[in-house]
């Protein structure tokens, strides 16, 4: 029994089929061996790459944590390093510089092996560019957060310890990241303050502070004398610790700061270490009163004092005289009544 024609034209097609897909892969399997090396290589590249960049970055990063360290052991290096501030933003900086170089290698590996796909890439770079157009629009506060964390670090505004002043809060820095910076306030609350919305930054730990002490005395107290007693109390108080190392320079007696009829405003100023500018206020004030006292040397000013009342004088709840007190008097018969009418006088009055 012979085939049917429909079985005999359905075998020819397979076999056509099979051949024809055999010479494609024949004719092109050393094109698809050649991409796939190629696109192999260009994996290993990119992670050998990317994991070389990243490790090279977290070396300088704990090169630098190293040198803060030792830094802060030295005798003056204590006292302006913060080795935890320094840490903070030294791994802020490096995870940053490892984000950029993995996005950085990836993509431009991956745009290679599209390449090498032979996929046209100009629809694709247009698609990415206007999603990533959508996308910092829609999420433009956390791009401006980002930015300005990563240039508050770079550019040292403050770190871990420093006391800021932010305009919408202010406190001793806890955390410093690249999107919201911590701070405690001066009651303990917590503080999570986004960067993009700081505006301006007052820090109140870079540099030295300045502790300023007004002294009010009264008037026709000798002023030289004051000064003196100003001077020594100072000098005492720069000598003992922990004074000794928070102030930085020998106090300064300014001179009058203002003048009134009654008492006269002395003015002393110190430049001490940063964020101790009001404990050395507290003492400066402390001792010089306590020297003023033993000096004999009177401070006024502040709360007002009690005046002490006499014994009452009796002419003062006596009241004036008044003219209605005179029966005879012409205010007095002005407020009599008037006197009734005569009986004969009046209407249907019987006669």
């Amino acid at each position: 029994m012979s085939p049917s024609p429909s079985t005999v034209a359905t075998i020819d097609d397979a076999q056509k089929s099979a051949t024809d897909a055999a010479d494609y892969i024949s004719r092109n399997w050393a094109d698809w061996l050649s991409a796939g090396l190629r696109i192999l290589l260009i994996l290993v590249i990119a992670l050998v790459l990317r994991s070389v960049v990243r490790r090279m970055i977290t070396k300088f990063i704990e090169r630098m944590n190293r040198g803060a360290e030792v830094a802060a052991t030295s005798a003056l290096g204590g006292l302006l390093v913060n080795a935890e501030r320094r840490r903070q933003r030294s791994e802020a900086i490096g995870s940053v510089l490892r984000s950029v170089a993995s996005f950085v290698i990836m993509g431009t590996a991956a745009l290679t092996v599209l390449s090498v796909l032979q996929i046209n890439l100009a629809p694709l770079l247009a698609s990415a560019g206007v999603a990533g157009v959508a996308i910092g629009f829609g999420a433009r506060n956390l791009v401006t957060d980002f930015l300005s964390g990563v240039f508050m670090i770079l550019e040292d505004q403050y770190g871990v310890g420093d006391v800021i002043d932010a305009g919408v809060a202010s406190g001793t820095v806890v955390e410093v990241g690249l999107r919201v910076t911590k701070l405690r306030g001066d009651n303990g609350e917590i503080w999570y303050i986004r960067n993009g919305e700081v505006k301006r930054i007052g820090n109140l730990s870079q540099g030295w502070a300045t502790a300023v002490v007004d002294v009010q005395v009264g008037y026709g107290e000798d002023l030289d004398r004051a000064r003196t007693v100003i001077e020594e109390t100072a000098a005492a108080m720069a000598k003992d610790q922990p004074w000794d190392e928070v102030l930085w320079e020998p106090v300064e007696v300014l001179g009058l700061e203002s003048v009134t009829s009654d008492s006269v405003l002395i003015q002393t100023q110190a430049k001490t270490m940063p964020g101790k500018a009001a404990a050395v206020a507290r003492e400066l004030r402390w001792r010089i009163k306590r020297a003023f006292d033993a000096s004999g040397i009177a401070i006024v000013g502040g709360t007002p004092q009690a005046v002490e009342e006499g014994p009452a004088d009796p002419s003062a709840a006596v009241a004036p005289p008044s003219a209605l007190a005179d029966p005879a008097s012409p205010q007095a018969l002005a407020a009599q009544p008037p006197a009734p009418a005569p009986a004969s006088s009046q209407p249907g009055a019987v006669k």
